[in-house]
């Protein structure tokens, strides 16, 4: 469940937007603020089933997106891909025998990368 939640947090955040207000804010409840279904039937005036509907719908949206254009797949290699390369360069530089044309460089790289990842 736990990986399922954090799935839905990084596809809301990049497609979120795309999806009828309704359904931001049921999403929101569920997810983000943690409600059970009946506690967001109570807060919304409809059924359990409707608030039910309404993820399952939501979710096959987002997962729609997800296929078509990729976008959290791509977010997931790029930090993947920066995160060795950051090793990589750590690496790189805690060998005294780097040049110091190379280590500027190196030392170059790695601020862009933290950077990033602030």
């Amino acid at each position: 469940m736990f990986e399922k939640i954090i799935a839905m947090s990084l596809l809301y955040d990049f497609y979120g937007q795309l999806l009828t207000i309704k359904q931001q804010e049921i999403l929101e409840m569920y997810y983000n603020d943690n409600y059970t279904l009946a506690e967001i039937a109570k807060e919304l005036g409809v059924s359990r089933q409707a608030v039910y509907d309404s993820i399952k719908k939501a979710e096959k949206i987002l997962f729609d997106y997800e296929d078509k254009l990729g976008l959290t797949t791509k977010f997931q290699e790029t930090n993947e891909a920066i995160g060795k390369i950051n090793k990589f360069i750590e690496q790189a530089l805690s060998e005294p025998a780097t040049d110091t044309s190379l280590r500027k460089e190196l030392m170059e790289i790695k601020a862009i990368i933290d950077k990033l990842n602030d």
